[in-house]
């Protein structure tokens, strides 16, 4: 009850003081807007059924009232454009600033559509003297007119809709995108309509001629993809799946979520997942890398999470993620099972991949740099048939690469990720996806730590025998997802993923005795195996949505079923011991294998789930749902067969409210588990584990493309297994850990070709209650504070438009290399890293140094006798890519 009560009180403490700063910071006036464009075009785009129905050629002369919005508004950003061509006096007050800058833009400020004997005369009026230009494109059934450097100033709201203005016009749209920008969206009933488009005294005028029957896209595709497409270099994301299983606004959920665009991943010039997260998601760190391979799983708010998310489906395997065809990354903090089932209470990590585009686009990329690093990489998609219902997207790369690491090198992977999208009707649509993967790297258990805690060796020093290794990697997955809408309010979505991992081969890994001998011998095993894992899961969601009264809800309701198997053999031989301060690497195969092993396991799950998403006010919103998880496991050993099953019940309930538009209060409670194989004393299975959260934040829309959240949390996870005092050769649930601390994250567009993505995470996680590990241990590779900062800049005009820097600092305090703690710890590092970079039309050329100032860290410890893997040193990569 005490936690409860802290927590109210500082939910209340953040409101009163994020309503004085907001409203202390913004300039006189921006407290208040009309309708948003987007949130009108989607409350529009419900209209779409009626768009096949011919209408009379009668329509008002002036349509100037956008549709209401659903949603609350997002605050308005301060305006932004490119230098007029006459040079203002300086600004002195942030209004006088905020004048300059919308005076500069071509201000359109009426909206007027004329029938005429051929079609609709479209007028964008604008003011006197200002002449706009212009650039058109076609998507589907939809033309598209681009307006730069220029505003809406509509008297009746920020965009503007007209729905079957004539006959074989299906829907007008005039709407924003960003700041400076204006897009004109006509979409045709049976096909593309054409325009005339003239400059005149009075702005622009745009004669429109519907089009012939034959082009069957449905209409309200056309329209999204004219709202989405607002460009591909944003970092700010507003909405996100990950959390709701819906597209929400990330300021309506109540949780802390980070979104790592595409833009970010570019910037950096990232080829590594481990490093895309890493750098970017502060309070996230490494929690093993298995051999080197950049397969490890992750440490989110203390805990280890050893699933990644892919769509939103589960996979496990060696998790080797390649960013060839990743649209963004998105973190979840906190308990997830409300969705996911069987987790640890840190969060998810989701991987977002990129879908087939209605445009034809080929974009060629080369990437080559320091340690033999070259890829050469491919993105095309478009249409496949005339009519647009049939679409693909094909990404591939191949990856040759070696290591500031002596012997690791070679390293070779080749990726193909082919997406086919079929849309059937206007109604429904039909995904299937596949991707193959090998990798075929050098196995590297890293480095030792001595008895007194020290590294000693240099960070290129190798521990195993390198004429032995030769592991290698292959990877299948495939799948569906069908979406059918069956009216504007309710739809169904189901999904089915496969995925089949190998590892095996040869490698020399840790040996008998486990540990370092006399500080100065490791030892070392032969052994050659195999490992093979299956994943099935099957997703099926109903989402609608109606209304009680005043009250609206967004209910999902589903189930999804999965299997995952695991099959490893190995056989293995004693090796000679390596003497780490002067390794001797010349060893021969041995000629027998003595030592075999092998075992089998199988999870079966089902969970069954359902949410609403709850509109009480305008700026008041309730998420509350729960799940009931049936899981079984199966084990097969050597003579030995074991099974168990558990239920369990997982809930979540949050609430956020918006005192002002830009801001929001959340308060959340949720709960986790994950089951524990094996048996107590008393021949008993033992229970899952228990996560609980409590979590209370702040989330501001400092402008309409930069947003920022501040998260306080508390998790306690329970029946963790500890030593049975009554009897040590056996365990008993009754151990507790505990991680609590606050993170801040920031991203988006800070002023025109400026933008950010950045935080930092405290965190305290430690034990709380266990029989033989002293309370009060942290857990292992946590660090207590990291920061994470990237920003970069690009020229928008002039001579060097296009020319791009980046700047970029990561901080990660000392952290735990043992558990129970020992005098072994990972020191702290500050590394930075850079960018430069030019952009002009269809090019991009970049080049992108890491770890600036050269200096030695390290990233994970396995244990001190295990893995200690160093960070690289400084090294570089040149990029240049070409989309036509």
């Amino acid at each position: 009850m005490t936690k409860l009560w802290f927590l109210v009180r500082l939910a209340v403490a953040l409101s009163v003081a994020g309503s004085v700063t907001v409203a202390g910071a913004l300039p006189a006036g921006a407290q208040e807007r009309g309708g948003d464009g987007v949130e009108a075009l989607e409350n529009e785009a419900s209209l779409a059924p009626a768009f096949q129905e011919p209408v009379d050629e009668q329509v008002s002369e002036q349509v100037n009232e956008p549709t209401p919005s659903t949603r609350p508004p997002i605050h308005p950003t301060l305006r932004e454009a490119a230098t007029a061509s006459t040079t203002p006096s300086p600004a002195t007050t942030v209004e006088e600033w905020v004048a300059q800058i919308n005076e500069s833009l071509v201000q359109i400020t009426e909206v007027r559509l004329n029938p005429t004997d051929t079609g609709l005369e479209l007028v964008l009026a604008t003011r006197e003297g200002d002449q706009p230009t212009f650039t058109t494109s076609v998507v589907g059934n939809a033309l598209i007119i681009d307006i730069p450097n220029a505003a809406l100033a509509l008297p009746g709201g920020e965009s503007f809709q007209a729905v079957n203005p004539v006959e074989g016009v299906a829907f007008v749209e005039v709407t924003s995108l960003g700041a400076t920008e204006v897009r004109v969206a006509i979409t045709g009933t049976d096909a593309r309509p054409a325009a005339d488009v003239l400059t005149e005294a009075e702005g622009l005028v745009l004669s429109v001629t519907p089009g012939m029957a034959g082009v069957d896209t449905a209409a309200e595709d056309a329209i999204q993809i004219a709202v989405t497409g607002e460009g591909d270099d944003d970092y700010y994301v507003p909405n996100a799946t990950t959390a709701t299983r819906t597209n929400t606004p990330i300021r309506n959920i109540p949780a802390s979520i980070q979104v790592i665009p595409q833009a970010v991943l570019e910037d950096q010039g990232e080829t590594s997942f481990q490093d895309a997260i890493r750098n970017n998601a502060p309070g996230v760190s490494i929690a093993r890398d298995y051999g080197g391979l950049g397969a490890g799983s992750f440490v989110i708010r203390g805990f280890e999470q050893s699933s990644t998310f892919r769509n939103g489906f589960r996979f496990d395997g060696t998790n080797i993620v390649d960013l060839a065809n990743v649209e963004q990354v998105e973190v979840l903090r906190g308990p997830a099972s409300i969705l996911f089932g069987q987790l640890e209470p840190g969060g998810i990590i989701n991987v977002v991949t990129e879908q087939p585009l209605a445009e034809p686009t080929y974009t060629v990329e080369f990437t080559g740099g320091q340690f033999s690093f070259y890829r050469p990489e491919i993105d095309f998609s478009g249409p496949l048939t005339s009519d647009g219902k049939l679409l693909y997207r094909l990404n591939a790369a191949y990856q040759n690469s070696g290591s500031f690491r002596d012997f690791v090198n070679n390293e070779e992977r080749v990726f193909f990720a082919p997406v086919l999208q079929w849309n059937t009707s206007e109604d429904t649509t039909l995904n299937f996806d596949f991707s193959y993967l090998y990798d075929d790297p050098v196995f590297d258990r890293g480095l030792v730590a001595l008895s007194d805690g020290s590294l000693p060796l240099p960070i290129d020093r190798f521990l195993s025998y390198p004429s032995l290794e030769g592991v290698y990697i292959e990877r299948y997955e495939a799948g569906y997802r069908l979406e059918h809408r069956f009216s504007d309010n309710w739809q169904i979505r189901n999904g089915f993923f496969f995925s089949t991992n190998y590892e095996g081969g040869s490698n020399t890994d840790f040996g008998s005795p486990f540990e370092l001998i006399d500080d100065r011998f490791i030892s070392r095993g032969y052994e050659e195996y195999d490992s093979f894992a299956e994943e099935y899961r099957l997703q099926t969601d109903v989402i609608g949505e109606f209304t009680t009264g005043s009250i609206a809800h967004e209910v999902l309701v589903g189930f999804d079923l999965g299997r995952s198997t695991f099959f490893y053999s190995e056989e293995t031989a004693s090796l000679p011991p390596i003497d780490i301060f002067d390794p001797n690497y010349d060893v021969s195969r041995p000629e027998n294998l003595p030592n075999s092993f092998a075992f089998r396991t199988f999870t079966d799950g089902l969970g069954l789930y359902l949410q609403d998403q709850i509109s009480l006010l305008d700026n008041l919103f309730l998420l509350v749902g729960g799940r009931l998880d049936f899981v079984e496991q199966k084990s097969f050993f050597p003579g030995e067969e074991d099974s168990q099953s558990d239920t369990a019940f997982s809930p979540r309930i949050g609430v956020v409210y918006q005192p002002i538009e830009p801001i929001s209060l959340y308060a959340s409670y949720s709960q986790s588990f994950n089951p524990v194989v094996g048996r107590s004393q008393d021949n008993s299975t033992f229970e899952p584990e228990r996560g609980t959260q409590y979590e209370v934040g702040v989330k501001a829309d400092i402008t309409d493309n930069l947003s920022a959240t501040l998260a306080f949390f508390d998790i306690t996870k329970s029946n963790v297994l500890t030593t049975d005092l009554d009897n040590p050769d056996f365990s008993i649930q009754v151990g507790e850990q505990q991680s609590q601390g606050f993170e801040f994250t920031v991203a988006g567009e800070i002023l025109p070709g400026w933008n950010i993505i950045g935080g930092y995470a405290y965190t305290d996680a430690r034990v709380t209650n266990d029989n033989s590990i002293p309370e009060g241990d942290f857990l292992s590779n946590v660090p207590r504070n990291s920061v994470n900062l990237w920003t970069t800049y690009e020229i928008q005009e002039g001579n060097l438009e296009g020319l791009g820097f980046g700047i970029g600092l990561v901080y990660v305090d000392e952290r735990e290399g043992d558990f129970p703690n020992s005098n072994f710890q990972l020191p702290g590092y500050f590394r930075t890293d850079a960018a430069l970079f030019y952009q002009q039309d269809n090019w991009r050329i970049s080049l992108n140094l890491e770890n600036l100032f050269d200096v030695e860290y390290y990233e994970v410890s396995q244990g001190r006798d295990f893995s200690v893997y160093p960070g690289e040193p400084f090294n570089f990569r040149v990029s240049a890519s070409y989309t036509f």
